[in-house]
């Protein structure tokens, strides 16, 4: 399993949404998939599945706005 259907699995686990897995540039919180609370609960889920540890005063909106945005978000964060 790549790091990319690892994001989407956990991210559509917390959404609740399948068809971010096919729109990797769907606005997640524009189109309200994703919000405050869902956030901090995909960043924990993010962080166990990862091993990783994501906090949320690095959170950037912008950088969490897309399926694809959050995968590049954590491909980086695993190399670094």
């Amino acid at each position: 399993m790549t790091v990319a259907d690892k994001v989407l699995g956990t991210l559509a686990e917390v959404t609740e949404v399948d068809e971010l897995r096919t729109n990797l540039n769907i606005r997640l919180y524009d189109s309200h998939m994703l919000d405050s609370m869902k956030t901090v609960e995909l960043m924990l889920a993010l962080s166990d599945r990862f091993g990783l540890d994501i906090s949320p005063a690095e959170f950037d909106r912008e950088q969490w706005a897309t399926p694809l945005n959050i995968i590049q978000y954590i491909e980086q964060r695993m190399t670094q």
